[in-house]
This record gives structure tokens, sequence and C-alpha cells, in this order.
């Protein structure tokens, strides 16, 4: 008896040992996985930030993008990115999907300049590290939580198509008040879709990925939470931000 008990105690052992092995080897993972998408996310945010600001500061390339009709172009050329990302990472090898989103990032920064002439850089400044904290603290608690997220996902898609449609009439009719609403209801829509997306991002992790898989997961996962962040940003801005 003595025995017997000894050999299940020591088959439990094992089994437990390998189980615990496994689990810290996923999270080891997807740590590393996590983190590849934030550095992703953040070296596009700077080439975005030091492109807008470069163009922000040279009169001939304001007047050449915003003076002419390529500003149609470089407005929606990110969209473009966005969808050849969206539908063709799959073809696409890693380095090509690398280049196209830091190409997507600098093509953002263009279309961005024009903040620096309307608000002031202290306000901008400001709005950034606002955006920055409330990112943070946004995407850690969708990383962090047990509970399940993505009941919330249709609710905010619907938001974000609302927030769309109401930008695009508002265009026309120049309300202030429309513009203010539409501001509020998109700070909490994206605030909302930083913890949806990154619990996301986080459940669709495999370790048995290739790391080509890995690599393209991670830079879509940077483009998903790279634009929560912008929007967010561009929702305060518009909310807080000093106008020149």
């Amino acid at each position: 008896m003595s025995l017997k008990h000894d050999a299940r105690m020591t088959l439990h052992t094992g089994s437990s040992t390998h189980s615990r092995t496994v689990a810290d080897d996923i999270d080891i993972g997807l740590r590393n996985h996590m983190l590849s998408v934030y550095n992703y996310m953040s070296g596009g945010l700077a080439i975005t930030g030091l492109v807008a600001y470069s163009v922000s500061t040279s009169e001939a390339a304001m007047q050449l993008i915003f003076g002419t009709g390529l500003s149609w172009i470089v407005m929606l050329s990110p969209l473009a990115f966005i969808l050849a990302l969206s539908f063709g990472i799959h073809r696409m090898s890693t380095t090509t999907a690398q280049a196209v989103f830091w190409t997507f990032s600098a093509v953002m920064g263009l279309s961005m300049a024009s903040i620096f002439i309307i608000y002031t850089g202290a306000s901008i400044t400001r709005v950034f590290f606002i955006t920055s904290g409330t990112f943070a603290a946004m995407s850690l608690y969708g990383y962090t939580t047990k509970r399940d997220l993505s009941g919330f996902g249709s609710f905010l898609f619907m938001g974000l198509i609302g927030i769309i449609i109401a930008s695009i009439v508002n265009m026309f009719l120049q309300s202030t008040a429309m513009h203010f609403v539409i501001s509020v209801i998109g700070v909490l829509v994206f605030v909302g879709l930083t913890a949806y997306d990154t619990q996301k991002i986080k459940n669709i992790y495999n370790e048995a990925d290739s790391a080509e898989t890995t690599t393209k997961k991670a830079v879509m996962g940077a483009v998903t939470l790279y634009l929560d962040f912008i929007n967010l940003f561009m929702m305060l801005l518009r909310l807080f931000g000093q106008r020149r």
C-alpha cells in the first residue's frame, strides 16, 4: 500500500511540475509578445510625432500638403495602409509587414501635422501625457482583468460607427455642441476599446505559433493599439487643447 501510494504521489508531483513548467513558458512567451506589441506601437507613435512636428515647421511642406489637393490623399492614405495590413498581412513577409507599419506611421504623421498649427505646443504636450496615462491604465486593466470583455466589443464597435457618422454629418453642420458631444463619447469609446483590444491581443496569442506568425500578430496588435491611442489623443485634444 505504501509503495502504491508513493508511486501515485510521484506521478502527481511530476504532472504538477510539468504543468507549472508549461504555464511558466506560456507566461514568459505572452509577456515577450505583449512587450513586442508595445514596442512596435511606441516606435510607430514616435515616427508619427517626429514626422508631424518636422512637417509643421516647414512652411513649404505645409503649403504643399494642405494648400493643394494633395491634402485629401494624405488624409485618406492611412486607411489604405490599414486595409492592406488587415486583409493582406497573411500574404506578406514579416519584413514587408513591418515596413508597411512604419510607412503607415509616417503617413499618419503627415496627416496630423496641422495640429501643431491649430494647438499650442504646451497643450499638445499636456494632452499627450494625459492620453499616455489613461491608455496605460486601461491597457493594464485589459491585460490583467479576469473579466471577459468580449461582450463589450459589439457595443464599442457600434459607438465607433456612430462617432464616424456623426463626425461626417458635423463636417457640414459645423455645430460646436455636436463637436463637444462627439469628443466626449469618443473618449469613452476609445478608453473602452483600449482595454478590450489589449485583452483580445492577449487571448489570440498562441505559444505554438511560428516566429513569423507571432511577429505578424505583434504588428497587427500594435496597429490596433496605435489607432486606439491616436484616436483617444485626438478626442482629448479637441476637449482640452488650447487653440492658437
